[in-house]
């Protein structure tokens, strides 16, 4: 992996402000029956592919790191997107990852590491 690319997305976290808007266990909005199974939002004064700012999913494992990106596919916006991963266990980038793939999108988790790498 490029130590160069994880070193710059560093920065670009922890020179933004996180900004959450939808905590861990929230509603999603389009998908009712779905829940946030991790804090979401987004870095402030960044621009993502959709105009908004950049996503970021935000753990508990309290180290303040990246640990990967999801690369996403939206079929109903018809957009594309790379989130974020941060602070996450194992346990809640899969659980990340099942949440994401649901509708009509999809995603693969890029980790920052092969060694914290899940099979998705």
């Amino acid at each position: 992996m490029n130590r160069e690319f994880w070193e710059y997305l560093r920065k670009l976290v922890t020179s933004s402000e996180i900004v959450i808007e939808r905590p861990k266990g929230s509603e999603h909005q389009r998908y009712p029956q779905g829940t946030y199974p991790a804090d979401y939002g987004y870095l402030s004064g960044t621009l993502a592919m959709d105009g908004g700012g950049v996503d970021i999913w935000i753990g508990t494992l309290g180290n303040q790191q990246v640990v990967g990106v999801l690369c996403c596919v939206d079929l109903l916006k018809k957009d594309t997107e790379l989130k974020v991963i941060y602070d996450c266990s194992v346990d809640e980038v899969q659980a990340i990852v099942d949440f994401v793939n649901a509708g009509q999108m999809r995603a693969i988790y890029i980790p920052k590491e092969r060694e914290y790498g899940l099979d998705t």
